[in-house]
């Protein structure tokens, strides 16, 4: 009789331990790997141990399965209150009170092979058991190895991007910066007069935005300062106030009076740009007499600093580019004395906290703190100094004429 006609049997167990001797020697029996008849025996104990736990039998039913020309053994566990088969060492199915499990059998020993003892069947599953964990180590072993390479060749590649991005990075920064330069006009010098500029971009990565400048020297000796603040952020608004300041320019050069600039500027832009909207200030400057003369529209009011420290907004009514009957409504006349500070700006300076009156507070504060320092360093410093918590990111512009000895 064959090995799979012997192992058809029927026994009945009321110890676990029991139970394990006969999967394994069944299992022996039929030529089972060790490891699977590991699995096997911890299946049908688990499957098993509640039942006998209490004290009740259970029965074992092992026979080949004829229909798969015996090449498949079925073990029968009859457990009527055996535990979940989910998550098994060996899957099982249920079927009414009792378990199931199918188990595919080896291609036939060779002649002469024997079930070994119970000590030999232990000694073998044990020796199966370690290697399988000799193997898992390999490769574990094999893998952390794999994937220490794989992390230093990311990490490789990662440090390859981040010079990149960073070459990538000063190149960007030193083409906004050639960029900037190029928009902003070259610096002038007025015997009389100390000028000083600060501007910062409300977005990073644009050389400017909507705030410009610009300032010339008249033929008769008078500097022309215009500031602009034209709406939104970046390179589309800095094309506005580019138009503003240069038609600005022109209508200057051609002589037309500071009074009508504002509202000329708007006449000549509006009809190619409806979406125009931009604020303005104007100021001349003569520098052997200390006169100034300035025009508005719809922008922030200068801050004249005395060389006592006094202060006061220079305040000019009028209407901005864009705005309804765009233009100055007037000059406002002033007289700057040696060591008078004039301070321009647009909003940015002083609604960060989006409140324009707390602003223009903290802005007097600032300039007659640091009207002492040299000309050049005063712009900075302001902007420093008001930015110090910014609720409201805007581009900011800050321009300082003092008038010297």
């Amino acid at each position: 009789m064959t090995d799979q006609a012997a192992a058809h049997q029927r026994t009945t167990h009321r110890s676990l331990p029991e139970l394990r001797s006969a999967v394994r020697a069944l299992a022996a029996r039929v030529h089972l790997p060790a490891e699977l008849r590991t699995r096997l025996a911890q299946s049908v104990s688990r499957v098993a141990e509640s039942e006998l736990r209490a004290g009740r039998l259970v029965t074992l039913e092992a026979a080949p399965d004829r229909a798969a020309d015996d090449r498949e053994l079925t073990l029968r566990l009859r457990a009527p209150s055996a535990s979940a088969v989910e998550n098994l060492p060996l899957p099982a199915q249920r079927e009414a009170d009792t378990t199931v499990w199918r188990i595919p059998l080896p291609a036939r020993p060779p002649a002469g092979a024997r079930p070994g003892s119970p000590v030999e069947l232990l000694e073998e599953e044990l020796r199966a058991a370690v290697h399988r964990a000799e193997t898992l180590e390999a490769d574990r072993r094999s893998l952390t190895h794999e994937l220490d390479e794989t992390n230093s060749g990311v990490l490789a590649l990662y440090v390859q991007l981040e010079e990149r991005d960073e070459q990538l990075r000063r190149a960007h920064g030193q083409m906004l910066r050639e960029l900037e330069d190029a928009l902003r006009p070259a610096p002038i010098k007025v015997d009389g007069l100390e000028l000083a500029i600060h501007y910062a971009p409300a977005e990073t990565d644009a050389p400017t935005g909507g705030d410009l400048y610009d300032w010339f020297e008249l033929p008769d000796g008078t500097v022309h300062i215009t500031v602009v603040d034209a709406l939104g952020h970046g390179v589309a608004s800095t094309r506005s106030a580019l138009n503003v300041t240069h038609a600005v320019r022109t209508l200057t050069l051609e002589g037309h009076s500071l009074e009508s600039i504002v509202g000329r500027t708007d006449e000549i832009l509006l009809p190619y740009d409806r979406e125009l909207m931009a604020t303005v200030q104007l100021v001349r400057i003569d520098p052997v007499s200390g006169r100034v003369a300035l025009a508005n529209g719809s922008h922030p009011p200068p801050l004249l600093v005395s060389g006592d420290g006094s202060a006061r907004f220079l305040e000019v009514r009028g209407r901005g580019i864009g705005y309804p009957m765009a233009g100055s409504e007037g000059l406002r006349h002033e007289q700057l004395a040696p060591d008078d500070l004039l301070v321009l700006y647009t909003d940015g300076l002083t609604e960060s906290r989006r409140d324009p009156y707390e602003g223009e507070r903290r802005l007097t504060a600032a300039a007659v703190r640091h009207r002492h320092r040299p000309t050049e360093e005063i712009p900075g410093a302001l902007a420093q100094e008001m930015h110090t918590v910014i609720l409201h990111p805007d581009d900011t512009l800050a321009l300082t004429v003092r008038r010297s000895r």
